[in-house]
């Protein structure tokens, strides 16, 4: 006689149960390596926005790829400020810890 319940259960256990945890990795970027990275990042679609704005202003440059490399700049500036504020609150609660 077959348990449809119990078939269920034993189910559930599996999907229950986890796998081995792996330890971490050494060798990773470290957060200060990441965070100059964006930081360089960002100064290049900068750089690359102004130079497309200037060309475009001399009649020089394509209003699509302006309009695209000033999305992009700003687009990156957006994600630095982003990751500042996550930073800052994680900073913040970390003061909040309890000693």
């Amino acid at each position: 006689m077959k348990v449809d319940a119990l078939d269920a259960l034993s189910a559930a256990a599996r999907l229950a149960r986890k796998p081995d945890a792996q330890p971490a990795q050494p060798g990773g970027a470290d957060f200060a390596a990441q965070l100059g990275e964006l930081l360089r990042g960002a100064d290049r679609d900068q750089k690359a926005a102004e130079h497309q704005a200037t060309e475009l202003a001399h009649e020089r440059g394509d209003v699509v790829e302006t309009m695209v490399a000033l999305a992009k700049a700003d687009l990156s500036l957006r994600t630095v400020a982003e990751v500042r504020n996550r930073a800052l609150e994680a900073f913040h609660e970390i003061l909040r810890l309890q000693v």
